[in-house]
Order: structure tokens, then sequence, then C-alpha cells
């Protein structure tokens, strides 16, 4: 069984990691109107790509790397391995930047050339791994990585750390309720599930009568980059089934015609992440005589051009 190699907490990194804090989080709620109106209805849906990295994932990032550094476990000795789909390497490649410590990533190798050459003009190390076994597959590649040589890495291991869904539960759901108290649903999709797991624990303490409905694709194959089908996956061990009081599920085709209402309607130009949490929010708005519902926007299209040009004329 292997162990980790603990390094006396550095003070200065300390000091480092803990001023980035301004730069997570605190992202504006969108009021959605041109999608969906009803007088005794309204739907928000926060833009988490506006703060460091573009994504909801620098929460969970810099909540996971904080945590670390503060521990003695992340030091600029020592690389930061984890495996990502994208949005999570993405954030920790930005946040480790600044603070100067080294990264390498476990990357299905289907994941698009943006991505790619995002993390490595950040100076990421790349382990391109199967595409036909996704996330997975990069997490399997990642483990025995880390279990070979221990004190190289330090293994963040995001689908297990509890820092993921901590970051959400002290930060999204308090700003969501700062700025709606009178919230009555959130709808969140399924990856990692940190931010489902986190922002709906929270929220319930918050809101007691809240409902929280989880989203997950309606398909093993699908093109939700990041987005878990259930049933058929490596099951994160953060996730939580008994924190949802509804599931339903959401088509990638749906998700794309999404994308074009709300480039029209909104003017928000969306990932395919992005578009299926809210069109999980307006099926389930849709469903109320009133109530206020919120999402979270994980990214923009910026990182997926590819997609978007097909869809959008």
């Amino acid at each position: 069984m292997s162990t980790m190699t603990l390094y006396p907490a550095d003070a200065t990194l300390i000091s480092a990691v803990r001023a980035l804090e301004r730069e997570i989080g605190h992202t504006p709620l969108h009021p959605v109107t041109g999608l969906f109106r009803h007088p005794r209805v309204q739907i928000y849906a926060k833009k988490e790509w506006m703060q460091l990295s573009g994504s909801v994932k620098a929460r969970a990032a810099y909540s996971i790397i904080r945590r670390a550094i503060e521990d003695g476990k992340l030091t600029r000795e020592k690389t930061l391995l984890d495996a990502t789909s994208g949005n999570t390497g993405i954030a920790y490649a930005h946040i480790a930047k600044k603070l100067n410590i080294p990264v390498a990533l476990c990357l299905p190798e289907n994941a698009s050339r943006e991505r790619k050459d995002i993390l490595q003009s950040l100076g990421v190390k790349l382990i391109l791994t199967s595409r036909f076994e996704g996330t997975d597959g990069a997490q399997q590649v990642a483990r025995s990585l880390a279990e070979a040589d221990p004190g190289a890495y330090f293994y963040a291991d995001q689908y297990k750390n509890p820092n993921n869904w901590k970051a959400h539960y002290y930060g999204t759901a308090s700003e969501i309720v700062e700025a709606l108290p009178g919230i009555t649903h959130f709808v969140a999709g399924l990856g990692t599930t940190g931010t489902f797991v986190g922002t709906g624990r929270r929220l319930r303490e918050l809101r007691p009568d809240i409902r929280l409905i989880s989203l997950q694709p309606n398909l093993p194959m699908h093109g939700l980059e990041g987005w878990k089908h259930m049933e058929t996956a490596l099951v994160p061990e953060i996730y939580d089934p008994l924190v949802a009081d509804v599931n339903e599920e959401v088509s990638t085709e749906e998700a794309h015609a999404l994308i074009i209402e709300a480039w029209h309607k909104e003017g928000l130009l969306l990932s395919p992440s992005s578009a299926a949490n809210l069109a999980g929010a307006i099926r389930v708005a849709k469903q109320l005589e009133q109530g206020v519902v919120v999402t979270v926007l994980p990214d923009n299209a910026d990182k997926y051009s590819e997609i978007i040009q097909k869809l959008i004329v």
C-alpha cells in the first residue's frame, strides 16, 4: 500500500494560494426571460465562466489545491496529478501556474484540440488516455501513476476528494441564497457530482423545503462533456444519491437545440453542458405554478468552437 509523502507546509505558498481566493466564485446570476416567461415563476442561471480559468471547476480546483497546500500534501517539489475531461484540468493549470506548481493531467485523447492547446500553453504535461474509456479510463491511469511513485505526485482525485463538494457547500450555495433568498428549486447536472452534491446539501440546510433536481445524460454514449451516465459510468465516491429529490435525463440533441435558442433569445453562447443544465431548469419551471428555479452554467462556448460553428448560423 502506497503512502503519500508529506512536506512541511510552506508559509509563503499558503499565503500565495489564500490570496487567490478573491478570483474564485462570486459569479453573477442571469435572469432567463427570453427562453421562458411566467408571471409567478422565474429562472436564474449562474454564469460560472466569470471567474479564474473560465468555468465552474475553478471552485473545486481551488478548494482541492488550497487544502492540499495547507496540509503539506502539495508543494512546489511535487507535481499535481489528476484525471480530467478538460475544465478541472484547465482550472488546476491556471491556479498552479500562479503558484509555480507543476501539473500533469490524464486526459482522454479525443478531448477537443482547444482544450489540449490551452493546457499545453499553461505548461501542463498531458498524458493522453483511451478515447473509448473516457474519464473513467483516465482516472485509472492517474491512479496507477500516483501509486507507482507517490513521492513525485499529489494525486488530487477530484472524483473522490471531499474538497470538491465542499467548495460548493461553502461557496456556491451561500452565494445563491444571498442573492435569491426565495429560491424553491435547484437544478444541476452530474459529472464529478461536486456541484450538485455540495450546493444541494447546503441549500437543504438553509431552505429545508427546497426541491433538488439532478440531471444526467439519457444515454451512455453522449455529447455532454464532463457529465456521467450513472448507470454505466464509474460513480464518483463523493456522489450521494440521497441529495436529489428527483433525477431527470437530458439528451445531447436537446442541449444542442437549446444552444441555438439561448444565443438568439438570451444572448448567451453556451457550452453543451450549460445548455443541458438550462434545458433541465426550463423543464422544471414549466411544471410550476410559482417558484424560483436556479441552475448553473458551468462554462460558455469558448472551448467548443467546432460544435458551435455547426450549430449557430
